[in-house]
C-alpha cells in the first residue's frame, strides 16, 4: 500500500514537472501508470487470500460422521478420523465412524467390541503355552543354578 502511493504521489510529481517544462513523454506516464496498476492487482490479490482465510477460520467445517471440525483440527473428535481420512475407531459391520464412548454402532445397532473383549481370547490362547513352558522348566532350573554359582558378578 505504501508503495502504491509513493507511485501515485512520484506520477503526480512527474506529470506536473512535464506541464511545467511543455515536454509531454506519453510513453514515460504510461509506464508509471502501468507500475502502478500491476501493483493494486497485486493488491487485490492479497486481500482476496486474506478474506479466503479470515473466512475458513471462521467457519468450521464438519466431519464426514457429522460432527463439527473447528479450524486448524487435525482430527474429529467426535469419531477419531483425521480430517479427510477414514475413521480411527469404526464399526466392523458398516464401517460407520464410532464415538470413543459407543457401545453400539448408530447406523446397523451392532454392539461394539472393545479392548476389553478382546483380552479374554489372548488369555484362552496363552494358557496352553503355560503348560508347555512348565514341562520345559527342569533344564532351565539346571542352567540358572548354574549361573548363580558361577564367579563372574554380571553373568548372575
Amino acid at each position: 500500500m505504501k508503495a502504491r502511493e509513493e507511485r501515485v504521489r512520484h506520477l503526480g510529481g512527474l506529470t506536473l514537472e512535464m506541464y511545467r517544462r511543455s515536454s509531454f513523454r506519453d510513453q514515460l506516464l504510461i509506464e508509471q501508470c502501468r507500475e502502478i496498476v500491476a501493483l493494486e492487482d497485486r493488491l487485490r490479490e492479497l486481500d482476496s487470500m486474506l478474506e479466503a482465510v479470515a473466512t475458513a477460520r471462521r467457519a468450521p467445517t464438519t466431519c464426514e460422521c457429522g460432527a463439527p471440525v473447528p479450524w486448524g483440527s487435525h482430527f474429529c473428535a467426535n469419531c477419531g478420523r483425521p480430517v479427510g481420512a477414514e475413521p480411527v475407531v469404526a464399526c466392523e459391520g458398516c464401517g460407520h465412524p464410532l464415538s470413543a464412548d459407543a457401545t453400539f454402532c448408530a447406523h446397523c445397532g451392532r454392539p461394539v467390541e472393545t479392548s476389553d473383549e478382546a483380552e479374554p481370547q489372548a488369555e484362552a490362547e496363552a494358557e496352553p503355552k503355560a503348560e508347555v513352558e512348565a514341562e520345559d522348566e527342569e533344564p532351565a532350573k539346571a542352567i540358572d543354578e548354574t549361573i548363580l554359582q558361577s564367579a563372574d558378578p554380571w553373568e548372575r
